[in-house]
């Protein structure tokens, strides 16, 4: 393999970095009082549009690996391509695709946890994200395996059921638990025993990521495996029970639920000799609880005798770390990213978010691989995010993570430089507008300072978005016109968004660069070569093409 870097002829590259700035969730929207982007004050966002080249990207769908252009983008698909400079199928399309095909039914996880429970006589578990969003899981691959369970012989299944409400509407929940209540009712007339055992909110419980809250895995180690936990006789009495005693409450945040039988039993915790699959495909919401179940030694809280089970994930969460060992569909082999190539050409660059966002600048840029290339020339660095909810903290850690990109860049030492402001994203999903437009304009104070930095350091800015988010905080008739619920107040969307994303690149001083209109309906997988023209070397032969020209 031929790492180098071919030097452009016709532009030598800046004096100083050039610095990819990620604005998480700030999308492109209906400018309407909807979009939380559209009514923040953002002079320096407005600057850019003035000064800076601008266009628009596609951030969802097939130009983001997704299965459909009715598919969101998201962080993790969006990181990818930014990275990667191309587009892969991602986790949607190859879980689907493994359905359709039968190829699933037909892997070693698969038979391994099947195996298991026919000889054993325990559960087949199964944990994950019940809805359709298609961004952590899908229902309908839930239901795909039940029924194939059923068809091979498998006589007891259990589904632990995180609920949604950030990925689609915030209180459809009901919708997602009485459609797989009507196929579990199926199949237990032909005699099987299936029936949903615990579940809550994906923000409350087990879905942690970046190990910013373990104890959301310890309530869901205790709910699920233990069956630990208030009781209800259903899954619809919990989450009926838990909005009347908390209106308002979203499904994303609705507490932990254990369900009982007739005895007053819990109907599943997990023992000896089960076999649990995992049905999430994204990885980072499914990395710490796989480690749970599969690590020797565990330290993050006391998960008592840990059972003898068959432990499978939808994907392999973690490639490095071979998280899990088990899996039932490959991931995207994603290789030669550009950080990859950066590293190879000695070419310093530094990575830099808060928490909730640092694996996207990592792990995810470069290809869903953990550590780095060459240490010698990449700097990463993690700002601990606030454990406070998003929208008392809209500002979030924005201005740190600028305090010390700054203080990294005016070493001079990194030519190369990325960051991720995640306020859009993470309050854009609370679905509080009005905390939104604070988040947006948290951002974009920090832009004036990247601005700044720029015209003094002789570099250029790459301004971006991964996805939408927060520029459609209210969901929309099919008229166009904002939806109300029952009281007449508009319904929060708490999901993201199939709007394009702006990019700014602004070089001042660089004479001869423009956009280049050769290129149709741009996405983020052209990105990555973008970077590399600007930095003055020809991009890779086969990435996405750049998005300027010289001369």
């Amino acid at each position: 393999m031929d790492w180098t870097l071919k030097r452009l002829q016709t532009f030598s590259g800046p004096t100083g970095p050039v610095v990819t700035c990620v604005m998480d969730g700030i999308g492109l929207g209906k400018e309407d009082e909807s979009d939380a982007v559209f009514m923040a004050r953002k002079p320096n966002y407005e600057f850019l549009k003035q000064n800076a080249l601008y266009t628009t990207l596609r951030a969802h769908g097939v130009a983001v690996g997704m299965p459909s252009d009715a598919d969101m983008g998201n962080s993790e698909v969006g990181h990818n391509a930014l990275g990667a400079g191309r587009v892969y199928d991602q986790g949607a399309k190859l879980v689907q695709n493994a359905v359709d095909s039968g190829t699933l039914f037909q892997s070693e996880a698969w038979r391994a946890c099947t195996e298991r429970v026919r000889s054993s006589g325990q559960p087949l578990h199964f944990i994950g994200l019940l809805s359709d969003g298609n961004v952590h899981s899908h229902i309908e691959h839930l239901k795909a395996m039940l029924v194939t369970a059923d068809r091979e012989g498998v006589q007891a299944a259990r589904i632990h059921v995180l609920l949604d409400g950030r990925d689609v509407p915030e209180t459809s929940g009901l919708i997602y638990v009485d459609e797989l209540e009507s196929l579990l009712t199926a199949l237990r007339d032909k005699g099987r025993d299936y029936f949903i055992a615990s579940g809550g909110g994906r923000m409350k419980v087990t879905m942690d990521r970046y190990e910013a809250e373990w104890h959301m895995v310890e309530t869901g180690w205790k709910t699920h495996v233990l069956g630990q936990g208030r009781t209800f006789r259903s899954a619809r009495e919990a989450v009926e029970t838990f909005r009347a005693e908390n209106p308002g409450i979203g499904d994303q945040n609705l507490p932990a639920f254990v369900i009982v039988d007739e005895k007053g039993q819990p109907r599943g915790p997990i023992r000896d000799g089960a076999a649990v699959i995992f049905f999430n495909f994204r990885g980072d919401r499914a990395i710490e609880i796989t480690q749970a179940f599969e690590e020797e030694v565990f330290t993050k809280f006391d998960r008592g005798p840990r059972p003898d089970v068959v432990y499978a994930g939808m994907m392999q969460y973690d490639g490095d770390l071979k998280l899990p060992r088990l899996f039932l569909v490959p991931p995207p082999a994603i290789t030669e990213s550009s950080g990859e190539y950066l590293a190879h050409n000695k070419i310093s660059q530094f990575a830099i978010s808060e928490t909730q966002k640092y694996g996207h600048v990592t792990y995810f840029w470069n290809g869903n691989r953990s550590g780095m290339f060459d240490s010698k020339y990449e700097t990463y660095v993690e700002i601990p995010s606030d454990t406070l909810p998003f929208e008392e903290r809209p500002w979030m850690k924005a201005a740190e993570i600028t305090d010390r990109l700054l203080k990294e860049l005016e070493t001079g030492k990194h030519k190369v430089a990325r960051l991720n402001y995640a306020n859009g994203d993470m309050v854009g999903h609370t679905g509080v507008r009005d905390a939104a437009i604070l988040a947006v304009e948290a951002v974009d104070l920090e832009l004036r300072r990247l601005i700044q930095f720029t015209e003094r350091a002789k570099g250029i800015l790459i301004v971006t978005a991964d996805h939408g988010n927060a520029d459609e905080m209210f969901d929309h008739n099919k008229d166009g016109s904002i939806a109300q619920d029952a009281s007449g107040r508009p319904k929060p969307k708490t999901s993201h968004t199939l709007n394009k994303v702006p990019l700014f690149i602004y070089a001042p001083g660089q004479k001869g660069i423009a956009l280049d209109d050769s290129v149709k309906n741009p996405g983020l997988g052209n990105i990555a070569a973008t970077m590399f023209n600007l930095l003055g070397y020809q991009a890779p032969d086969d990435y996405m093409p750049s998005l300027v020209r010289f001369g």
